[in-house]
């Protein structure tokens, strides 16, 4: 019971997600950022996508074309030594991206600023991997708090408000959501641990990558 929900919780908040979780957090607390009225426009709606795309499915199946290959042992890339390539290939299109969106002046910088922690937090994680096997699952999560934060500090965000069906509306304190964040964060390393794909100092190591990134994209940013 406890492994298919460790397992649940990997699938769920896949590192691979974290962007796309970004974007849509983002888009809750402020969507005028993006000069939309709220997540459920078509602009935000085709956005989502395209983020989708290029972090998520693009990647995914990049992998699967290796594992099909015979590049890598399986699709969770287990061994730290078939990480190398997924790393590259993810890192350099999150580069992309990152590009892209920086030279797009419609993009908050806000979101700019965030998808540049996970680029940086991304090759650093790369670069670790070399010598040890860090949690790719806590690097997403370190960041995920580090975004939710510096949103809730530097950007004023106390709250925001997310429009439910039927005309209703529901208001989310940014602390609460700081909350649940940590917790979710908390969960996720659990499971790795529980799955015994990480040691301890993996998960805490990815963690403080994921974190201290967001905030030194943003200090560049702004």
């Amino acid at each position: 019971m406890l492994k298919s929900l460790a397992h649940g919780l990997s699938v769920m908040f896949h590192p691979l997600l974290i962007p796309t979780y970004m974007l849509v957090l983002l888009l809750l607390i402020n969507p005028y950022l993006f000069g939309v009225s709220n997540v459920w426009d078509e602009g935000a709606k085709m956005l989502l996508l395209l983020v989708f795309l290029y972090t998520f499915f693009i990647p995914a199946v990049s992998i699967m074309v290796m594992y099909f290959l015979g590049m890598i042992q399986d699709v969770q890339v287990r061994e730290r030594e078939d990480r190398i390539g997924p790393y590259l290939i993810t890192g350099m299109l999150y580069l992309w991206v990152y590009y892209n969106f920086s030279q797009n002046g419609q993009l908050p910088p806000a979101y700019v600023s965030f998808m540049l922690g996970t680029v940086v937090a991304l090759f650093i994680s790369f670069m670790i991997n070399i010598f040890s096997k860090i949690s790719a699952h806590a690097v997403g999560m370190g960041g995920l708090i580090g975004m939710v934060i510096i949103s809730m500090v530097w950007f004023s965000y106390g709250s925001f408000t997310m429009e439910l069906s039927g005309g209703r509306a529901l208001e989310i304190s940014m602390l609460h959501l700081l909350m649940a964040a940590l917790v979710i964060a908390g969960a996720v390393g659990t499971a790795r641990l529980l799955l015994k794909a990480h040691e301890p100092s993996d998960v805490y190591g990815g963690y403080f990558i994921g974190f201290v990134t967001q905030f030194f994209a943003f200090l560049y940013v702004f």
